[in-house]
């Protein structure tokens, strides 16, 4: 990728409606990730439950074993617990929220690798070291609608590179799709809708985020602000 522009252009200004458009977009082609984070800790609750019960059922239940189950759904539940309040903060943002730009990418990386992976797109995360802050809505929303904008732009198989730099008072994240050899996925499920580039640039232009396009790359720049207190 090309090095950061110390000179991105500011996102146009795009009426409220597209705004919320392409906010609404993003949100449906985050929902079956976010569904699935929201249960994959349940499952396992069930499974434990009939063991659990199994166990109690015997002549002579071994305590040690049903207190060893119990621990264990009281564990998933309160990750389930954990990971349905984060989901709701991607649903319900605290506008003012900060987080280092090296947290807040993996965050993203976390919640859409999987779903990326199925469609023939590999993340790879190559943001280290950055402990600058930025506001976390903003990182949110402006770089999962530049993953979109990127495979939904593309073909499968390819990388999408995520990597950053610190550019004076601001942080320049560059994602670049590169092409790589293997056979096509056969999606079963056809989105809600792709993203375009328009619907990044609505977004960033809302969050105060510049972006800049090139041939199958991005660059987004961020403004640095404050860390929270410890």
């Amino acid at each position: 990728m090309s090095s950061p522009s110390t000179a991105l252009a500011d996102s146009p200004a795009f009426p409220a409606a597209a705004v919320e458009a392409a906010r609404y977009a993003l949100l449906r082609r985050l929902a079956p990730s976010m569904r699935h984070h929201l249960v994959v800790h349940l499952q396992p609750i069930g499974m434990i439950h009939e063991i659990m019960e199994r166990r109690l059922k015997a002549p002579e239940p071994r305590v040690a074993e049903v207190l060893e189950s119990a621990a264990k759904i009281r564990g998933f539940a309160r990750a389930a617990l954990d990971s349905t309040l984060d989901m709701v903060t991607w649903l319900a943002p605290d506008e003012a929220a900060v987080v280092s730009l090296e947290e807040g990418v993996r965050e993203c990386m976390g919640l859409v690798a999987t779903a990326f992976t199925f469609r023939g797109f590999s993340l790879r995360n190559e943001v280290a070291g950055m402990a600058q802050h930025v506001r976390r809505p903003a990182l949110r929303s402006c770089l999962m609608a530049a993953l979109f904008v990127l495979a939904d732009d593309g073909e499968p198989p390819a990388d999408i590179v995520i990597t950053a730099q610190a550019v004076g008072k601001s942080v320049v994240l560059g994602l670049e799709r590169i092409a790589t050899t293997g056979e096509r996925p056969v999606s079963a499920v056809s989105p809600y809708r792709l993203l375009a580039l328009a619907d990044l640039q609505a977004i960033a232009g809302d969050e105060g985020v510049a972006v800049q396009p090139g041939i199958e790359q991005l660059q987004l720049r961020f403004t640095v602000v404050a860390a929270p207190p410890p």
